[in-house]
């Protein structure tokens, strides 16, 4: 934290202790895996939850004159 010019608020280096206390002690894999994980569950599965908001979308356009669509093989 101690860099030529930097600036911190004491609510910044607050934020940023915990960081480096997590890598020192040897946590920092389990942590960043958790925080991932919480990540993945506040900015996917919320939006998701009820199924792919554009697929709902496309399907509800398709009319009776569209082809079926082309498998894709894996």
């Amino acid at each position: 934290m101690d860099i030529t010019g930097a600036r911190w608020t004491m609510r910044g280096a607050e934020a940023v202790l915990p960081l480096g206390s997590l890598y020192i002690s040897g946590h920092w894999d389990e942590y960043l895996q958790f925080h991932l994980q919480q990540e993945h569950k506040r900015n996917h599965l919320a939006l998701y939850f009820s199924g792919i908001p554009l697929m709902k979308q496309v399907l509800k356009a398709r009319c009776s004159t569209t082809p079926p669509p082309v498998p894709i093989p894996v």
